[in-house]
């Protein structure tokens, strides 16, 4: 079982929905900066699907890393690191309880997003799927991420504004370049006036998603 280690450890997460003994399926849920689980765990109710279990983590101070996401990487370590382990540990966990990884998405708005997308990259394997609201790939402009490994055709969506006032259009793109050639299977959405937040188009993707993970199994 992978501990939680660094600024995020001991950090009091929320769940939502059914009892692991119930559930078909699991959601790990990352949310922003300056936020909270209690207010990412909002997403879920409106995702509404009574056989997901939804696991929302904590940041430390409510943000999983302290500068912006096109900074190098280093800047924003051990705290990345720390998130990674976040994510790793609820996948342990779940894994232990019967859920496998092929059943569990993982999900992040904003400053999640970016760090759910980086752990994909870096952990590339099958999913339940992945989804980056509002976010992408992390480090500095002429960033080269490795494409090793497979995705296994994982359903990975990416949805942003066009003029995002945090997530540069471009760093999208170049997102869902680097899943598609990792073997994800990436639809990517950009909106006119969506601002820096989540519509009904992107909610009623995510329960399409969800929905074909249950009928899969």
């Amino acid at each position: 079982m992978v501990q939680v280690i660094g600024p995020h450890k001991n950090q009091e997460g929320r769940t939502l929905g059914v009892g692991l003994n119930q559930a078909s399926a699991a959601m790990i849920l990352m949310h922003g900066r300056n936020s909270t689980a209690r207010a990412i765990l909002m997403l879920a109710e409106e995702l509404s699907n009574e056989a997901f279990l939804y696991l929302a983590p904590q940041a430390a101070e409510n943000s999983w890393y302290p500068y912006r996401f096109m900074e190098p990487i280093q800047l924003n370590e051990p705290w990345i690191a720390s998130g990674f382990s976040v994510i790793s540990s609820l996948l342990g966990q779940l894994h232990q309880q019967g859920i496998s990884q092929d059943k569990v998405i993982l999900l992040g708005f904003s400053q999640g997003a970016c760090l759910v997308l980086e752990y994909a990259a870096r952990h590339p394997a099958r999913f339940g799927g992945v989804v980056g609201l509002s976010g992408g790939l992390m480090g500095p402009p002429g960033t080269s991420w490795k494409e090793e490994g497979s995705m296994e055709d994982t359903p990975l969506f990416l949805g942003c504004d066009v003029n995002d006032l945090h997530i540069p259009r471009q760093r999208v793109l170049e997102t869902a370049q680097v899943f598609k050639k990792l073997g994800a299977r990436v639809t990517t959405r950009i909106y006119p006036d969506l601002g820096h937040t989540i519509n009904q188009d992107e909610i009623h993707f995510i329960q399409k998603m969800m929905n074909k993970l249950l009928f899969s199994s």
